[in-house]
Protein backbone atom coordinates (compact mmCIF):
# COMPACT_ATOMS: atom_id res chain seq x y z
CA UNK A 1 0.00 0.00 0.00
CA UNK A 2 1.72 3.17 -0.21
CA UNK A 3 2.35 5.74 2.33
CA UNK A 4 -0.46 7.69 1.62
CA UNK A 5 -0.05 9.42 5.49
CA UNK A 6 3.29 10.27 4.72
CA UNK A 7 2.39 12.35 1.86
CA UNK A 8 -0.91 13.72 3.16
CA UNK A 9 1.61 15.14 6.41
CA UNK A 10 3.98 16.39 3.99
CA UNK A 11 1.77 17.33 0.67
CA UNK A 12 1.10 20.58 1.84
CA UNK A 13 -1.73 21.57 -0.08
CA UNK A 14 -3.62 18.17 0.73
CA UNK A 15 -3.15 18.28 4.41
CA UNK A 16 -4.51 22.05 4.75
CA UNK A 17 -7.31 21.00 2.58
CA UNK A 18 -8.36 18.44 5.37
CA UNK A 19 -8.54 20.47 8.28
CA UNK A 20 -11.87 22.22 7.56
CA UNK A 21 -13.88 19.19 6.17
CA UNK A 22 -15.87 18.57 9.29
CA UNK A 23 -16.52 22.13 9.96
CA UNK A 24 -17.53 22.62 6.43
CA UNK A 25 -20.10 19.54 6.48
CA UNK A 26 -21.48 20.46 9.51
CA UNK A 27 -23.01 23.88 8.06
CA UNK A 28 -24.96 21.35 5.25
CA UNK A 29 -28.68 20.77 6.00
CA UNK A 30 -30.09 17.77 7.50
CA UNK A 31 -31.75 15.28 5.27
CA UNK A 32 -33.81 12.38 5.19
CA UNK A 33 -30.72 10.27 3.43
CA UNK A 34 -28.20 11.52 5.79
CA UNK A 35 -30.12 9.85 8.51
CA UNK A 36 -29.80 6.79 6.77
CA UNK A 37 -26.82 7.53 6.36
CA UNK A 38 -25.81 7.98 9.87
CA UNK A 39 -27.89 4.61 10.86
CA UNK A 40 -25.68 2.97 8.36
CA UNK A 41 -22.77 3.98 9.49
CA UNK A 42 -23.42 3.58 13.38
CA UNK A 43 -24.48 -0.56 12.56
CA UNK A 44 -21.59 -1.01 10.22
CA UNK A 45 -19.28 -0.19 13.17
CA UNK A 46 -21.48 -1.13 16.14
CA UNK A 47 -18.53 -1.89 19.01
CA UNK A 48 -16.09 0.16 17.04
CA UNK A 49 -17.17 3.47 17.54
CA UNK A 50 -15.47 6.66 19.95
CA UNK A 51 -18.04 8.48 22.34
CA UNK A 52 -15.90 11.10 22.72
CA UNK A 53 -14.08 12.62 19.38
CA UNK A 54 -10.04 13.01 20.21
CA UNK A 55 -7.75 15.04 18.89
CA UNK A 56 -5.66 12.28 17.38
CA UNK A 57 -8.75 10.60 15.79
CA UNK A 58 -10.10 14.23 14.19
CA UNK A 59 -6.78 14.00 12.74
CA UNK A 60 -7.04 10.61 11.23
CA UNK A 61 -10.70 11.54 10.22
CA UNK A 62 -9.33 14.31 8.14
CA UNK A 63 -6.53 12.24 6.58
CA UNK A 64 -9.16 9.52 5.44
CA UNK A 65 -11.33 12.60 4.00
CA UNK A 66 -8.71 14.04 2.38
CA UNK A 67 -7.17 10.52 0.70
CA UNK A 68 -10.80 9.99 -0.31
CA UNK A 69 -10.85 12.54 -2.41
CA UNK A 70 -7.68 12.04 -3.86
CA UNK A 71 -8.91 8.36 -5.04
CA UNK A 72 -11.63 9.91 -6.29
CA UNK A 73 -9.66 12.31 -8.79
CA UNK A 74 -7.50 9.14 -9.73
CA UNK A 75 -9.75 6.07 -9.32
CA UNK A 76 -7.20 3.57 -10.54
CA UNK A 77 -4.85 4.34 -7.12
CA UNK A 78 -8.10 2.53 -5.59
CA UNK A 79 -6.79 -1.09 -6.76
CA UNK A 80 -4.44 -1.80 -4.02
CA UNK A 81 -7.74 -1.49 -1.58
CA UNK A 82 -10.70 -3.39 -3.25
CA UNK A 83 -9.05 -4.77 -6.64
CA UNK A 84 -10.86 -4.85 -10.20
CA UNK A 85 -13.25 -7.59 -10.57
CA UNK A 86 -11.85 -10.57 -12.71
CA UNK A 87 -12.46 -10.09 -16.69
CA UNK A 88 -14.02 -13.29 -16.45
CA UNK A 89 -17.12 -11.88 -15.23
CA UNK A 90 -17.60 -9.42 -17.82
CA UNK A 91 -16.76 -12.11 -20.41
CA UNK A 92 -19.27 -14.47 -18.78
CA UNK A 93 -21.86 -11.56 -19.18
CA UNK A 94 -21.13 -11.07 -22.40
CA UNK A 95 -22.15 -14.87 -22.93
CA UNK A 96 -25.33 -14.71 -21.26
CA UNK A 97 -26.51 -11.22 -23.49
CA UNK A 98 -25.91 -13.75 -26.16
CA UNK A 99 -29.58 -15.40 -27.17
CA UNK A 100 -28.32 -17.56 -29.02
CA UNK A 101 -26.48 -19.56 -26.78
CA UNK A 102 -27.94 -22.79 -25.36
CA UNK A 103 -28.89 -24.10 -22.35
CA UNK A 104 -25.81 -26.72 -22.78
CA UNK A 105 -23.61 -24.10 -23.61
CA UNK A 106 -23.98 -22.14 -19.86
CA UNK A 107 -23.81 -25.78 -18.49
CA UNK A 108 -21.04 -26.21 -19.91
CA UNK A 109 -19.34 -22.63 -19.15
CA UNK A 110 -20.71 -23.34 -15.65
CA UNK A 111 -18.86 -26.70 -15.45
CA UNK A 112 -15.51 -25.42 -15.82
CA UNK A 113 -15.52 -23.54 -12.11
CA UNK A 114 -16.49 -26.64 -9.36
CA UNK A 115 -16.76 -23.49 -6.72
CA UNK A 116 -19.76 -21.81 -8.95
CA UNK A 117 -20.88 -25.40 -9.48
CA UNK A 118 -21.55 -25.22 -6.09
CA UNK A 119 -22.65 -21.95 -6.02
CA UNK A 120 -25.40 -22.56 -8.56
CA UNK A 121 -26.70 -25.49 -7.03
CA UNK A 122 -26.78 -23.85 -3.35
CA UNK A 123 -29.04 -21.14 -4.60
CA UNK A 124 -31.70 -22.82 -6.91
CA UNK A 125 -31.84 -24.46 -3.37
CA UNK A 126 -32.56 -21.43 -2.00
CA UNK A 127 -35.62 -19.91 -0.08
CA UNK A 128 -35.29 -17.58 -2.59
CA UNK A 129 -36.42 -19.70 -5.23
CA UNK A 130 -38.58 -21.80 -3.42
CA UNK A 131 -37.99 -24.92 -5.71
CA UNK A 132 -40.77 -27.29 -5.54
CA UNK A 133 -37.68 -30.44 -5.43
CA UNK A 134 -34.40 -30.98 -4.30
CA UNK A 135 -32.23 -29.41 -7.66
CA UNK A 136 -29.18 -31.84 -7.79
CA UNK A 137 -27.76 -31.23 -11.34
CA UNK A 138 -26.31 -27.91 -13.36
CA UNK A 139 -29.16 -27.97 -15.67
CA UNK A 140 -31.92 -28.32 -13.75
CA UNK A 141 -30.33 -25.47 -11.28
CA UNK A 142 -30.31 -23.12 -14.58
CA UNK A 143 -33.62 -23.92 -15.29
CA UNK A 144 -34.98 -22.52 -12.33
CA UNK A 145 -32.32 -19.38 -12.04
CA UNK A 146 -33.00 -18.73 -15.74
CA UNK A 147 -30.35 -16.51 -17.55
CA UNK A 148 -31.17 -13.24 -15.09
CA UNK A 149 -30.36 -15.09 -12.05
CA UNK A 150 -27.97 -16.64 -12.91
CA UNK A 151 -26.44 -13.52 -14.27
CA UNK A 152 -26.63 -12.52 -10.59
CA UNK A 153 -24.73 -15.22 -9.17
CA UNK A 154 -22.20 -14.68 -11.28
CA UNK A 155 -21.86 -11.01 -10.09
CA UNK A 156 -22.36 -12.29 -6.72
CA UNK A 157 -19.45 -14.32 -6.55
CA UNK A 158 -17.04 -11.93 -8.36
CA UNK A 159 -17.98 -9.37 -5.71
CA UNK A 160 -18.01 -11.22 -2.21
CA UNK A 161 -13.86 -11.93 -2.22
CA UNK A 162 -13.59 -7.53 -2.54
CA UNK A 163 -15.07 -7.22 0.82
CA UNK A 164 -13.89 -10.61 2.30
CA UNK A 165 -10.27 -9.49 1.53
CA UNK A 166 -7.81 -9.82 4.50
CA UNK A 167 -7.53 -6.35 6.11
CA UNK A 168 -7.06 -4.80 9.16
CA UNK A 169 -9.37 -4.58 12.49
CA UNK A 170 -11.57 -2.40 10.79
CA UNK A 171 -11.96 -4.03 8.01
CA UNK A 172 -12.39 -7.62 9.59
CA UNK A 173 -14.85 -6.30 12.04
CA UNK A 174 -17.36 -4.19 9.67
CA UNK A 175 -16.88 -6.94 6.66
CA UNK A 176 -19.18 -9.49 7.44
CA UNK A 177 -21.60 -6.51 8.53
CA UNK A 178 -20.70 -4.95 4.97
CA UNK A 179 -21.72 -7.78 2.49
CA UNK A 180 -24.80 -8.35 4.05
CA UNK A 181 -25.44 -5.08 3.62
CA UNK A 182 -24.32 -5.06 -0.24
CA UNK A 183 -26.17 -8.42 -0.67
CA UNK A 184 -29.38 -7.44 0.31
CA UNK A 185 -28.91 -3.62 -1.79
CA UNK A 186 -28.61 -5.40 -4.62
CA UNK A 187 -31.50 -7.95 -3.72
CA UNK A 188 -33.85 -5.74 -3.16
CA UNK A 189 -32.67 -3.45 -6.36
CA UNK A 190 -32.93 -6.32 -8.02
CA UNK A 191 -36.86 -7.13 -6.66
CA UNK A 192 -37.92 -3.22 -6.91
CA UNK A 193 -36.54 -2.89 -10.30
CA UNK A 194 -39.83 -3.85 -12.28
CA UNK A 195 -41.97 -1.35 -10.41
CA UNK A 196 -39.31 1.42 -11.13
CA UNK A 197 -38.96 0.54 -14.67
CA UNK A 198 -35.66 0.02 -14.52
CA UNK A 199 -33.27 -2.72 -15.56
CA UNK A 200 -33.40 -5.94 -13.21
CA UNK A 201 -29.73 -6.35 -13.49
CA UNK A 202 -28.23 -3.15 -14.00
CA UNK A 203 -30.29 -2.74 -10.82
CA UNK A 204 -28.33 -5.45 -9.15
CA UNK A 205 -25.22 -4.58 -10.41
CA UNK A 206 -25.70 -0.84 -8.82
CA UNK A 207 -26.58 -2.34 -5.04
CA UNK A 208 -23.21 -4.72 -5.29
CA UNK A 209 -21.06 -1.57 -6.42
CA UNK A 210 -22.74 1.03 -3.97
CA UNK A 211 -20.73 0.13 -1.05
CA UNK A 212 -17.60 -0.33 -2.53
CA UNK A 213 -16.20 3.73 -1.36
CA UNK A 214 -16.70 2.38 2.35
CA UNK A 215 -14.50 -0.75 1.92
CA UNK A 216 -11.68 1.54 0.70
CA UNK A 217 -12.53 3.92 3.81
CA UNK A 218 -12.46 1.19 6.35
CA UNK A 219 -9.04 -0.26 4.54
CA UNK A 220 -8.00 3.80 5.05
CA UNK A 221 -8.82 3.56 8.43
CA UNK A 222 -6.63 0.27 9.24
CA UNK A 223 -4.00 1.98 7.67
CA UNK A 224 -4.41 5.40 10.59
CA UNK A 225 -6.06 4.14 13.42
CA UNK A 226 -4.25 2.45 16.34
CA UNK A 227 -7.57 2.62 19.10
CA UNK A 228 -10.35 0.77 18.22
CA UNK A 229 -12.55 3.42 18.11
CA UNK A 230 -14.30 4.84 14.84
CA UNK A 231 -15.64 8.85 14.60
CA UNK A 232 -19.12 9.11 14.89
CA UNK A 233 -19.97 12.50 14.49
CA UNK A 234 -22.58 13.61 12.52
CA UNK A 235 -20.94 15.81 10.84
CA UNK A 236 -17.86 13.67 9.87
CA UNK A 237 -20.64 10.40 8.92
CA UNK A 238 -22.00 12.86 6.32
CA UNK A 239 -18.47 14.09 4.73
CA UNK A 240 -17.25 10.61 4.37
CA UNK A 241 -20.64 9.17 2.95
CA UNK A 242 -20.64 11.66 0.50
CA UNK A 243 -17.35 10.56 -0.68
CA UNK A 244 -17.65 7.42 -0.52
CA UNK A 245 -20.41 7.19 -2.87
CA UNK A 246 -18.72 9.46 -5.39
CA UNK A 247 -15.36 7.05 -5.20
CA UNK A 248 -18.26 4.28 -5.88
CA UNK A 249 -19.30 5.62 -9.01
CA UNK A 250 -16.00 6.71 -9.97
CA UNK A 251 -15.07 3.09 -9.78
CA UNK A 252 -17.99 2.49 -11.81
CA UNK A 253 -16.69 4.22 -14.30
CA UNK A 254 -13.29 2.69 -14.05
CA UNK A 255 -14.47 -0.76 -14.36
CA UNK A 256 -16.56 -0.11 -17.23
CA UNK A 257 -19.56 -0.52 -16.16
CA UNK A 258 -22.56 0.16 -18.05
CA UNK A 259 -23.07 4.15 -17.68
CA UNK A 260 -26.04 3.81 -16.18
CA UNK A 261 -25.00 2.56 -12.93
CA UNK A 262 -22.48 4.76 -11.86
CA UNK A 263 -25.55 7.80 -12.92
CA UNK A 264 -27.69 5.83 -10.08
CA UNK A 265 -24.93 5.61 -7.23
CA UNK A 266 -24.41 9.27 -7.62
CA UNK A 267 -28.30 9.98 -8.13
CA UNK A 268 -29.61 8.06 -5.20
CA UNK A 269 -28.22 10.54 -3.17
CA UNK A 270 -31.12 12.88 -3.65
CA UNK A 271 -34.20 12.42 -2.64
CA UNK A 272 -36.04 12.57 -5.87
CA UNK A 273 -33.96 10.75 -7.60
CA UNK A 274 -34.08 12.30 -11.81
CA UNK A 275 -33.69 8.41 -12.86
CA UNK A 276 -35.63 4.90 -12.58
CA UNK A 277 -32.43 3.41 -11.75
CA UNK A 278 -31.74 5.81 -9.07
CA UNK A 279 -34.66 5.72 -7.67
CA UNK A 280 -34.59 1.60 -7.09
CA UNK A 281 -31.44 2.22 -5.72
CA UNK A 282 -32.20 4.59 -3.63
CA UNK A 283 -35.48 2.64 -2.28
CA UNK A 284 -33.24 -0.60 -2.07
CA UNK A 285 -30.55 1.05 0.26
CA UNK A 286 -33.34 2.00 2.58
CA UNK A 287 -34.61 -2.10 2.77
CA UNK A 288 -31.08 -2.86 3.46
CA UNK A 289 -30.07 -0.02 6.03
CA UNK A 290 -33.80 -1.18 7.54
CA UNK A 291 -32.82 -4.48 7.62
CA UNK A 292 -29.63 -4.21 9.28
CA UNK A 293 -31.02 -1.90 12.10
CA UNK A 294 -33.76 -4.03 12.98
CA UNK A 295 -31.31 -7.54 12.94
CA UNK A 296 -29.10 -4.95 15.62
CA UNK A 297 -32.59 -4.49 17.66
CA UNK A 298 -32.20 -0.89 16.69
CA UNK A 299 -35.43 0.84 17.80
CA UNK A 300 -37.05 3.48 15.35
CA UNK A 301 -36.28 1.98 11.80
CA UNK A 302 -38.90 3.42 9.31
CA UNK A 303 -37.69 5.04 6.73
CA UNK A 304 -40.83 5.86 4.17
CA UNK A 305 -40.50 5.58 0.39
CA UNK A 306 -40.64 8.18 -2.35
CA UNK A 307 -44.62 6.69 -3.08
CA UNK A 308 -47.15 4.85 -1.22
CA UNK A 309 -46.32 1.40 -2.47
CA UNK A 310 -45.86 0.11 0.97
CA UNK A 311 -46.95 -3.43 0.10
CA UNK A 312 -44.45 -3.83 -2.86
CA UNK A 313 -41.48 -2.05 -0.14
CA UNK A 314 -42.81 -4.79 2.53
CA UNK A 315 -42.74 -7.83 0.24
CA UNK A 316 -39.32 -7.04 -0.71
CA UNK A 317 -38.07 -6.77 2.67
CA UNK A 318 -39.67 -9.96 3.65
CA UNK A 319 -36.85 -11.34 0.83
CA UNK A 320 -34.31 -10.22 2.54
CA UNK A 321 -31.37 -11.50 4.14
CA UNK A 322 -30.80 -11.82 7.65
CA UNK A 323 -27.04 -11.67 8.96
Amino acid sequence: MKNWIARLFGGGMAAARAGPIVAQAAAAPATPAGRKDQDLWHCLTAGATASAPTPQALTHAQLVLAELDRLIASPADAEGLVPRVPEVIPQLLRSLRDEDASSADLARLVARDPALVAELIREANSPFYRSSRQVRTIDAALLVLGRNGLRMLLARAAFRPLIGMQGGRHSRQAGPRLWNHTENCALAASLLAPSFRADPFEAYLAGLMDDLGLIVAFRLFDSVLEADALPREPAFVDALLARTRTLAARIAMQWEMPPPIAAAILGAADQAPATALAGTLLEAERLACLRMMMDQGVQDVDYPGADDSADERTRVFERLLGP
